[in-house]
């Protein structure tokens, strides 16, 4: 169980019934967060992971009452493969997040069709100026191997990602599994957010964090970077 980890005190985490009741909740602390943040300076802004954990949190945060308009949405890192491909972030994201009301929030993609992977992470890196930061809501998830956005072990640029004195918002990034190409979000600007939410399921997850925090180096363990205040973690088994 989640409670049994030895967590930083500052780093609260919440235990759900099941992934439904997890999603439902999130989704309300996520809105009225963007709430909060549209009423203190006009806008805010939300960065989302992929995969296909979050679908049942993109619906129920699209049910959301917001002025969507005033929400600029973009995601925590990209696999190097054109918009309507059935591995794409963002259209996960464009399908079941920004639907209805939501459709009104702007989109910032990561994908960028550069002629090299290099090209790609430095017209995204241009694109994500656009974003406001430092990013009012970040929900991020985590692998198996502890690595999250797609800031993988062993990846040649991890180093990179990880400085906190990384000049890029984004950079180039190889996964172990297929498709390898990847685009991630740098730590600075990820650990900059405001409201920073990691979402796991299952008890293989909290085996992964239990070993993350047993240890101190984020080349291992890339989440390890994120263990700390403002984090809030969400377990559902």
């Amino acid at each position: 169980m989640i409670y049994q980890l030895d967590l930083p005190v500052d780093v609260p985490a919440h235990s759900h019934s099941d992934a439904q009741g997890c999603a439902q909740s999130l989704a309300a602390g996520v809105a009225e967060a963007l709430r909060e943040a549209i009423d203190t300076h006009g806008y805010a802004s939300l960065v989302v992971s992929g995969g296909r954990s979050p679908l049942n949190f993109f619906a129920s945060l699209a049910a959301q009452p917001l002025n969507w308009s005033r929400v600029v949405v973009s995601l925590a890192d990209e696999r190097w493969v054109a918009p309507g491909d059935a591995v794409s972030n963002e259209t996960l994201v464009r399908a079941h997040l920004l639907q209805g009301p939501a459709a009104a929030a702007r989109f910032i993609g990561v994908y960028q069709p550069g002629a090299t992977l290099e090209e790609a992470a430095e017209l995204a890196d241009t694109a994500l100026a656009e974003l406001p930061q430092p990013i009012d809501v970040l929900v991020l998830g985590m692998g198996e191997d502890g690595h999250t956005a797609s800031l993988f072990p062993g990846s040649p640029l991890l180093a990179a990602a990880l400085n906190p004195d990384c000049p890029r918002r984004c950079l180039p990034m190889q996964a172990p599994d297929e498709p390898r190409d990847r685009l991630t979000l740098t730590a600075p600007l990820l650990k900059a957010a405001r409201l920073q939410l990691l979402v796991i399921a299952g008890e293989a997850k909290v085996d992964t964090l239990r070993r993350a925090l047993a240890g101190n180096d984020p080349l291992e363990m890339p989440i390890r970077a994120f263990l700390h205040y403002p984090l809030e973690i969400h377990w559902s088994p």
